[in-house]
């Protein structure tokens, strides 16, 4: 087993892919999040339907070794992402009456992958730590959840790092619906 990466040993940046910027190469063991990497990212930006950010070192400044990515555009959890209404009012009940909505924003993880050279030092938990922050520190909308249609292989990354299942219809499905709520970083 390789030892832990220390990455606040590290000169490591996240920074925004701009429309123009592309990512040389890179390798997370799943095609499907390579070629959005490599191909597809910036026409989703283009189309301003998503935003991917990288992580790499900082002197990297053509992006020819990215570590990591992750894109992040708009959600919202709302009464149809329940099979009933009485699950969505239990739900609803972390809200003071006066604020009980149909539909409460957030913001969703599209894509979040590690380089396979880089699995096993916990950035993926770094990441969602960035993610996470990022919307409460400075939050420029309102912004109550993350949410993320996590693959089956990755559920259990993402239960560890505090996320749960919105609803059971999903539980055999090849993707499940996971949220966190912002509010209980206030919480820890």
């Amino acid at each position: 087993m390789q030892p832990k990466l220390n990455l606040e040993e590290h000169q490591l940046v996240i920074s925004k892919l701009d429309e123009n910027e592309t990512v040389k190469t890179f390798d997370c063991g799943d095609s499907d999040l390579n070629d959005f990497i490599l191909y597809e990212s910036p026409l989703y930006r283009k189309e301003k339907l998503s935003i991917t950010y990288v992580l790499k070192n900082a002197d990297d400044i053509n992006n020819e070794h990215v570590i990591a990515f992750f894109s992040l555009s708009n959600d919202r959890i709302s009464l149809s992402d329940f099979d009933n209404k009485t699950k969505y009012n239990r739900f609803s009940r972390r809200f003071n009456n006066r604020k009980r909505l149909k539909s409460y924003p957030a913001a969703k993880i599209g894509r979040l992958a590690v380089n396979v050279s880089m699995k096993g030092h916990s950035i993926g938990t770094y990441l969602l730590k960035f993610i996470k922050t990022y919307f409460t520190s400075d939050n420029k909308t309102g912004c109550r959840f993350i949410t993320v249609d996590a693959y089956a292989a990755a559920i259990p990354f993402y239960l560890n790092n505090g996320f749960v299942p919105l609803n059971d219809e999903d539980i055999d499905e090849p993707t499940r619906l996971l949220y966190f709520d912002l509010n209980d970083l206030d919480e820890d």
